[in-house]
């Protein structure tokens, strides 16, 4: 059996949060069931900000509403602090993604709060999390390869919100190149680092494409052992507080980078496709993922 490799879709969250048009919430419970037709099992569907902050991620709780636990399928929201995690308790998602700023140079500006006051605010939200019962939690560090108000990211001030998470006791650790920076060395030794520091907890990449380096920062994210990725349908996203910040991976082209080599995603790259061309319709725009305009190969539909 080829070896599985885990994507989780993050378009209806990262991917809509940085688009001009702003999608109603009927368009954006039928981009997540389009996905999960598509064979998503894991999705960020929502997130708990203020709407007049991110206003294209307003309805969190009726687009939490309009989907029923399924078995199989586990549905994510992103939570900032405290008050995030009590709406995303109230919601009923099945996992919280809980975000740390690796800087003070962006947390102050995308969560109005430094690294430290972001750790205690994790620290506290997993506290609760066993004390009282929730869904499992995983922990994002954002820009943890480099800052555009900061510059570059040290190991050290990664690996200290790294030690912070597994002292919670969290259940899964993600890495994330925010602003599309990194290179394929440096996230085989931000893993390796990573393993050391945390032995034992799994870990998620996060790759945004906006120089072009995120499908080969996939790459040796896998071949570093790495079995959980992030990707957004259509190559739609980036970050409103981060200037010039593209979107992630595209989706379609992960699944096909993955699956001509032989592993297994889970994935129907056609309809990963038909979603994208849809999606992007909506907002007026072209998908950026490659996949999306090439189609795959050996070609399954009439070239243009």
């Amino acid at each position: 059996m080829s070896r599985r490799i885990e994507i989780v879709e993050v378009g209806p969250r990262d991917g809509l949060q940085n688009e001009k048009a702003l999608l109603e919430i009927d368009q954006k419970i039928e981009l997540i069931q389009r996905l999960e037709r598509a064979g998503a099992r894991r999705m960020e569907t929502v997130s708990f900000v203020n709407p007049k902050r991110v206003p294209q991620m307003a309805g969190a709780e009726e687009i939490s509403a309009a989907l029923p636990h399924a078995e199989g399928r586990s549905r994510i929201g992103l939570v900032l602090n405290e008050r995030g995690w009590d709406r995303c308790l109230a919601a009923g998602c099945d996992e919280a993604n809980v975000v740390v700023c690796a800087t003070d140079g962006f947390g102050i500006r995308n969560q109005g709060a430094s690294v430290e006051e972001q750790v205690a605010a994790m620290r506290k939200i997993a506290a609760r999390k066993h004390a009282e019962g929730g869904p499992p939690i995983t922990v994002t560090i954002s820009v943890a390869f480099g800052c555009p108000f900061e510059g570059e990211v040290s190991e050290a001030q990664v690996l200290r919100i790294v030690r912070a998470a597994a002292e919670a006791e969290v259940d899964e650790l993600a890495l994330a190149d925010t602003i599309g920076v990194a290179d394929p060395w440096l996230v085989r030794r931000r893993i390796e680092a990573t393993r050391t520091a945390a032995p034992g907890l799994r870990l998620r990449m996060h790759f945004h494409d906006t120089r072009n380096t995120g499908l080969a920062n996939a790459f040796a994210s896998v071949e570093a052992g790495v079995e959980v990725l992030d990707a957004s349908c259509g190559g739609l996203g980036g970050c409103p507080f981060a200037p010039d910040a593209t979107g992630n991976i595209g989706t379609e082209d992960l699944v096909y980078m993955l699956e001509r080599a032989g592993y297994s995603t889970g994935y129907d790259l056609e309809a990963l496709i038909a979603t994208a061309d849809w999606v992007t319709g909506l907002l007026g725009k072209q998908p950026t993922a490659s996949v999306s305009r090439a189609g795959g190969f050996p070609l399954s539909r009439a070239a243009g």
